[in-house]
């Protein structure tokens, strides 16, 4: 004889589905909200200063150790170019601390001579 009657039904458990969503949603939040900087063309390690931090959100003139010069992906008298048509109200100059004082006295007075009136020389505070 065939035995015909319902097989016993398992408990299903909890699903994890919304859990997954809501966690997908967080992670998509977080990501349009958050401001994302590029990365910085050269690294630099400014001297080290006391006073004020400094602000984000300026145009940034980098000088390496070598006193090579970077603005946005731009390398050299190009950068330096690209720097002074930027015309920002403020304008940084962030030199590696081990660059020659020289180097960046003779880049201030290209950006003076170039118009700018005000350069910010960034400096780690103590």
């Amino acid at each position: 004889m065939m035995d015909f009657s319902d097989q016993p039904r398992r408990t299903s458990g909890e699903s994890v589905v919304p859990m997954i969503n809501v966690v997908f949603l967080l992670l998509i939040f977080f990501l349009m909200t958050s401001s994302l900087t590029p990365p910085e063309p050269i690294e630099v390690e400014p001297p080290v200063a006391q006073g004020e931090e400094a602000e984000t959100g300026v145009a940034t003139l980098y000088i390496g150790a070598d006193g090579a010069l970077a603005f946005e992906d731009l390398r050299g008298e190009a950068a330096v170019d690209a720097f002074v048509a930027a015309g920002a109200d403020k304008a940084q100059v962030r030199a590696d601390g081990k660059v020659e004082a020289a180097a960046v006295a003779r880049v201030m007075a290209q950006l003076s001579a170039a118009g700018l009136t005000r350069v910010e020389l960034v400096a780690v505070p103590q």
